[in-house]
């Protein structure tokens, strides 16, 4: 798979630097699980950006689903506090029991959080969003059963853009947390994902 840098028109060249963190972006492990492939990044939010959609599938079902977008503007951006700018979503089921604790978007959060210290992703400024949804079925669907999700919306300024590598596996991580699964155990290494593949059965 390939990550296109996507640029506004009439931007010119690719900056390097650019082009080195969307490499770095490509060089991302994630665990098996996680398919992803690129898709199209927003336009107008930044002069350069790129970006990756991801789902969570486990036994041919998915059980979360995300993306991730790199921006990048060359004059800097002072809400940023940098040039670059990590900006992710996560979304997965949650149990229906867990959607009135109240201190679960803490719990949430902290998985985020926690996924960038694991992967020494440096970062400044972050911000986001906790969201719990949940369903109920009436009428004709009564006897559909309650449903609840959690959403995670966030953003960051990498630190360094060269290993924003491993701000991609921090959000590969919060993605498989926040869909359910175990943590993968000390001593074993994520596979690369198999990227491009979902829905082709390649």
């Amino acid at each position: 798979m390939v990550v296109r840098p996507e640029t506004h028109a009439g931007t010119g060249t690719v900056p390097r630097v650019f082009a080195d963190a969307v490499a770095a972006m490509r060089g991302a492990r994630l665990r098996p699980e996680v398919l992803v492939e690129e898709m199209p990044a927003p336009q107008r939010i930044a002069p350069y950006a790129s970006a990756l959609t991801g789902d969570v599938d486990v036994d041919d079902e998915e059980v979360g689903t995300g993306r991730i977008i790199l921006l990048h503007d060359p004059d800097g951006n002072v809400a940023w506090e940098g040039e670059f700018r990590c900006v992710a979503y996560v979304r997965a089921d949650l149990d229906p029991e867990l959607i009135t604790d109240p201190v679960l978007a803490d719990v949430v959060w902290s998985w985020l959080t926690d996924a960038l210290a694991d992967h020494g992703a440096e970062h400044v400024a972050p911000s986001g969003t906790v969201t719990r949804v949940a369903s109920e079925s009436f009428g004709g669907m009564a006897d559909e059963p309650g449903t609840a999700q959690v959403e995670i919306r966030a953003s960051w300024t990498p630190v360094d853009p060269a290993r924003v590598g491993d701000h991609v596996e921090a959000w590969g991580q919060l993605l498989c947390t926040a869909a359910g699964l175990a943590p993968v155990p000390d001593g074993v290494t994520a596979m690369p994902s198999r990227r491009g593949q979902r829905g082709h059965g390649v």
